[in-house]
């Protein structure tokens, strides 16, 4: 068993963390107030590789593994983990597109979402679907022209913002089975936007309903074979599981890291703050925390990786633990602040607020306790 980090990883990881640094940093809370990432950010992004971060070589993708994947998300979340969870969306759009598209679909999209200048969102949650996913109510009637899509999709990410739209819609009967994966292109007759949502974080992402009202795409669009989309999506949510994990490590790090470097500076009582023991015992509770996150996500990454039987369930477990850890790390780094830590100059709340909403989506944490305790009685 060996935990090193290769030197490819830690390249990875430093390219990312520099590009965020420079190119993400310094704008974090602006593009907070204003509600919006600027597109010019996505192409220079893909520029490094990581708009096709795990579609494959053949494809002209990076064709990384998913723990290597992760090494660019904790990354980049240290910058801003709005930023980096958008991105996340848009690489399983585009894994989901390598691993089940046509050749005539991929030709049509691969290269526009690996150079970023197609960003794609995800479209799966409905208001009346959430947890129960497979309930959704969108339908897609096949017709002359291709299929006919009518229905809301909720709380998503670049809903209005983004140039094309993975849906998941009902083309046949109720249940999983009779669900299927499509392609909507932005300006499609029929596709409009809600208004855009007031969030407690993630505010620099753009979120909106996305409304089909009798919206017809060709045929061509279906993505894989009709009726598989539901197992699509829950393929995809296993790495995006991994993701959002790694995006709440990296934030927690940098409040953390934030935090350190603070209480070396603020004084009370007639010295710095690193030199109280009950503060000091309660930075190595969270570094202690964080490593065990880091380690389990490392692990169900690998999983993930080399399709072990168990990959699944590891995946909510790092999802579950990692989430829950990266929003308590980075309150707690809020409280050892104080009054500063609740100001927004310091960075420390746009973290808290980021960070609160991995606890629920790509599947809720209670939705994970669910896959985890299933698989545990399975087996016995």
């Amino acid at each position: 068993m060996d935990f090193a980090v290769s030197e490819e990883q830690s390249a990875i990881f430093d390219m990312a963390r520099a590009f965020g640094e420079e190119h993400v940093a310094p704008h974090a809370r602006q593009w907070e107030a204003e509600g919006d990432i600027p597109k010019a950010l996505w192409p220079k992004l893909a520029e490094l590789g990581f708009g096709g971060l795990y579609v494959s070589e053949d494809n002209g993708g990076s064709g990384l593994t998913r723990l290597e994947a992760t090494f660019v998300f904790e990354a980049l979340s240290m910058s801003c983990p709005s930023v980096a969870a958008f991105l996340s969306i848009h690489n399983m759009c585009a894994a989901m597109i390598d691993k089940f598209g046509s050749p005539e679909l991929q030709a049509r999209f691969l290269p526009g979402a690996l150079t970023m200048e197609t960003v794609f969102s995800y479209c799966l949650t409905e208001p009346g679907s959430g947890s129960d996913a497979a309930a959704l109510k969108t339908r897609a009637e096949a017709s002359d022209q291709g299929y006919r899509l009518n229905g809301t999709k909720a709380f998503i990410s670049g809903g209005g913002y983004s140039d094309a739209y993975i849906v998941m819609a009902r083309s046949g009967a109720d249940g999983p089975g009779g669900i299927s994966a499509m392609v909507v292109e932005d300006g499609t007759p029929g596709l409009s936007f809600g208004a855009l949502e007031d969030k407690m974080g993630w505010r620099s992402q753009p979120t909106r309903q996305v409304q089909m009202d009798d919206c017809v795409i060709p045929v061509g669009n279906l993505l894989g074979v009709e009726g598989k989309g539901f197992s699509y999506a829950m393929a995809g949510l296993d790495g995006g599981r991994l993701n959002i994990s790694a995006c709440s490590l990296g934030g927690a790090q940098a409040a953390l890291d934030a935090t350190l470097a603070y209480m070396g500076e603020r004084k009370a009582f007639g010295k710095t703050l690193d030199q109280f023991q009950a503060l000091q015992f309660r930075l190595a509770d969270l570094e202690t925390e964080l490593a065990a996150a880091r380690v389990l996500l490392r692990q169900a990454a690998w999983k993930l990786d080399t399709q072990a039987p168990d990959a699944t369930k590891y995946c909510a477990m790092a999802k579950r633990f990692v989430t829950d850890t990266g929003s308590k790390v980075a309150n707690e780094c809020l409280q050892l602040h104080g009054g500063y830590g609740y100001l927004a100059d310091y960075g420390i709340e746009k973290l808290v607020r980021d960070l609160r909403v991995h606890q629920i989506l790509e599947g809720t944490n209670e939705i994970m306790r669910l896959i985890i305790s299933r698989q545990m009685l399975a087996g016995k």
